[in-house]
């Protein structure tokens, strides 16, 4: 048996207390599955956040090691289209909820999760992309599917500075679109303008409460990350046949509206569920993402840490402190 010892943030339950700590595992330990990975880059997501503090909606049982993101390289593989030394990517599926993930220097998971690293992207570049770029870039091949196309009318990114919020901005600009970036982070002006966005506006400026059902059509597109009245109020102002992309609930889960945007406008909400993405539409997606859709503003998007530093920046995340990608350096 295999009794190598790796690095790893291993999140520990202690009487209903959730304790984070970088300690040894065992590559034995891992779960079953087809491909071992070393894994060099994995990234901060807000679902590892909160699989970090015990959210049993994420994780179910600890103790665990979150990351629902990894790039490295085949260690060892039982299929034959996945051979030693290939580089690759894994984001989504149930990597880092229920199944060890990419905090630690190794995975092992099915050979199905495993999407080739596509050849214009380093391993680092795919971890900056990681869950929140893929999910922003989801949304827009999602709407694209159904007839979006540049008009030179306004499409809306909420909560913008996140993680998603800011690779939909950049990932948009790059494909055309007018992008209006909404954020509750003051003096992000500048960082936006780097990112490709036409205009930023508060959120607040997207926070109706004055409780109409409808309100002037604006966006021709809506990519939310937040819900929320922010999302009731994306709905109620778009365009007649636009489309909103719900992506995310940092704000809330939950929200109010009514059909009559749906049945006087047809706007169209679409879900997007990135992490059980068909392997089909996850390679057309990471092939757009390293061509058509492959940003020069990457650098302005992301900062990299240790698997030591993590701890602090899973701090951050949670309190909405930190703007764009947190990259984490497995070989640091």
């Amino acid at each position: 048996m295999n009794t190598d010892s790796f690095k790893a943030m291993i999140v520990k339950e202690d009487n209903g207390k959730y304790i984070r700590e970088i300690g040894n595992k065992n590559i034995a330990d891992l779960p079953e599955g087809e491909v071992l990975i070393k894994v060099k880059y994995s990234s901060l997501n807000y679902k590892d956040a909160l699989s970090a503090i015990g959210n049993k909606g994420v994780t179910r049982n600890y103790p665990h090691t979150p990351g629902i993101d990894a790039a490295g390289v085949v260690e060892s593989s039982d299929n034959h289209l996945i051979k030693p030394g290939d580089q690759v990517v894994v984001t989504g599926y149930d990597l880092g909820m229920n199944t060890s993930g990419g905090f630690g220097q190794y995975i092992r998971v099915p050979a199905a999760w495993v999407v080739k690293l596509p050849e214009k992207l380093t391993l680092k570049e795919s971890m900056i992309y990681g869950t929140a770029g893929f999910t922003a870039s989801l949304s827009l091949y999602k709407m694209e599917s159904l007839g979006l196309a540049p008009t030179g009318n306004e499409v809306l990114v909420t909560g913008a500075s996140g993680g998603v919020g800011s690779m939909a901005v950049a990932i948009l600009s790059k494909a055309g679109y007018n992008v209006v970036a909404a954020t509750g982070k003051p003096g992000k002006e500048e960082y936006f303008r780097k990112l490709g966005a036409k205009s930023v506006i508060h959120r607040d400026d997207v926070n109706d409460t004055g409780g109409k059902p409808m309100l002037k059509g604006r966006w021709q597109a809506v990519i939310d990350t937040v819900g929320g009245n922010i999302l009731a109020t994306a709905i109620k102002s778009t365009r007649r046949h636009g489309l909103v992309a719900v992506c995310g609930l940092t704000l809330s889960p939950e929200f109010n509206t009514t059909v009559f945007p749906f049945l006087l406008r047809e706007v169209c909400l679409i879900g997007i569920d990135s992490a059980e993405c068909p392997m089909t539409d996850r390679a057309k997606i990471w092939n757009k993402i390293s061509n058509e859709w492959r940003l020069e503003t990457l650098a302005d998007i992301y900062t990299e840490c240790s698997l030591e530093e993590l701890d602090n920046k899973i701090d951050l995340i949670l309190n909405g402190k930190i703007s764009g990608r947190t990259v984490v350096n497995l070989e640091l």
